[in-house]
């Protein structure tokens, strides 16, 4: 497939009259259109304004999409243990399998072709499933929680690492590599010493695989572990080994300089949430800072509950914005800056190396987009454009590994209508009643 538009090819670089060529699952050209097409006559064609590489959800929770909207205005801790983890607690696996599907046809409909995805405890298999059925690229984990935790979602250690061991055995590299595992525990609050340290030798134990959680989103989190450990939350992810280039720590918002040189001494990643960091009160994370040290900070949406989207372009331009606004520098988070964590770096943290730019040989993971619409005229400039006036509703294109999954409005293979149907009936029997 030849793709033709402004090519976006990295965060520095654009071809203004360009195109892409995709074979198979990869992107076998670059460049400017005229001389493409003269060397690929016989390709289908394409025509966009704008052509970029997938963006990638650092951190979002595609299982909680049947709560949107159900506890909008509390804080972290209530919100999570009185409304979101007893809902989760509620959803068999079908249940699963659609709240998961319900929120990968969200994140491509809105261009993203990658996500992070911390499941839940219970039916992560139908997540993973789900995860297949849709097309989407993800690096996905079964939730662990071993003590504190609400009734039905609370497991014996062994149990918890066991489930994981075997759906790495079962799910870890599936799908042509779309499928990648990330042992998942919730965050240190609701798991052991024992379990946090289980969770490193699954993933040494198996090549490839990562480790994926919450730390420092909120300071009564960090007081509780404080108390309980005698260290800070980084210094004690640390301690039971959950720091590292395979580690993506989501949120970081409250963390001190001793807690800062550690993450970047060991390469750790950081997923920064702005809208649900603003939603949830939590604060504002020292993302300025993480990037002046060399610290790979990735973006994400975190879940619909706390979000309430899954629409990447939206936290582009939260993420740009909210920086300004801590530092009191217009300057600072330039829209490239946004942009590359959106692509290359998020791409960086799940693992993905040949992710996040357009380039020959890369994985042709491509999102194509209009700017024939009112906000976007004019574009005087490209990534302007992309992080502060795109929408995910701009979206024409989606494309992983080649393959097209949505396209001109229209998800293909899948029946999103019936997707949605199915979601707005389970979320009302799950809802019905509130969690307190």
């Amino acid at each position: 497939m030849l793709l033709s538009g402004t090519v976006v090819v990295d965060a520095g670089t654009t071809i203004e009259e360009g195109a892409v060529v995709t074979a198979g699952d990869s992107i076998v050209a670059v460049g400017d259109r005229p001389d493409l097409l003269e060397q690929y006559p016989d390709h289908e064609r394409r025509e966009y304004d704008l052509l970029l590489p997938g963006l990638v959800g650092g951190h979002v929770h595609s299982v909680q999409s049947l709560g949107r909207g159900v506890a909008d205005d509390t804080a972290l801790l209530t919100w999570l243990f009185d409304y979101v983890l007893p809902m989760e607690a509620e959803m068999d696996a079908d249940v699963m399998h659609t709240a998961a599907k319900l929120g990968y046809l969200e994140c491509l409909e809105s261009g993203t072709t990658t996500v992070i995805d911390h499941l839940s405890v219970h039916h992560a298999d139908a997540a993973f499933d789900a995860a297949i059925d849709v097309g989407i690229r993800g690096r996905l984990g079964k939730v662990l929680m071993d003590k504190d935790s609400p009734s039905g979602l609370q497991q014996e250690t062994q149990t918890a690492l066991d489930e994981t061991e075997a759906l790495i055995r079962e799910y870890h590299d599936v799908n042509d590599g779309r499928i990648q595992y990330a042992v998942t525990p919730r965050f240190a609050v609701s798991c052991t010493e024992a379990c946090l340290r289980g969770c490193r030798d699954l993933a040494d134990a198996y090549d490839g695989v990562r480790i994926h959680t919450h730390a420092s989103e909120n300071r009564d989190e960090i007081t509780a572990v404080e108390t309980e450990t005698g260290m800070r939350n980084i210094h004690w992810l640390d301690e039971v080994g959950l720091t590292g280039d395979d580690v993506v720590l989501a949120h970081c918002v409250w963390t001190d300089e001793a807690e800062r040189e550690l993450l970047a001494e060991s390469g750790t990643h950081v997923c920064h949430c702005p809208s649900s960091n603003m939603k949830l009160a939590s604060g504002i994370a020292p993302v300025v800072d993480y990037l002046e040290r060399g610290i790979n900070v990735a973006l994400g949406n975190d879940g619909p509950p706390c979000n309430n989207t899954l629409d990447a372009f939206t936290e582009m331009r939260q993420a740009s914005l909210l920086q300004k606004v801590e530092t009191l520098d217009p300057t600072t988070t330039a829209a490239e800056t946004v942009f590359e964590m959106a692509t290359r770096n998020g791409a960086e943290a799940a693992g993905f190396e040949r992710l996040g730019e357009l380039r020959e040989g890369w994985n042709a993971d491509i999102v194509g987009l209009t700017t024939d619409v009112t906000r976007a005229t004019p574009v005087n400039d490209v990534f302007s454009h992309l992080v502060y006036a795109a929408h995910g509703d701009d979206v024409e294109l989606t494309m992983v590994d080649g393959e097209v999954l949505y396209d001109g409005g229209e998800h293909v293979g899948i029946d999103a209508a019936a997707v949605r149907e199915r979601a707005r009936e389970y979320a009302t029997e799950l809802n019905a009643t509130p969690k307190t």
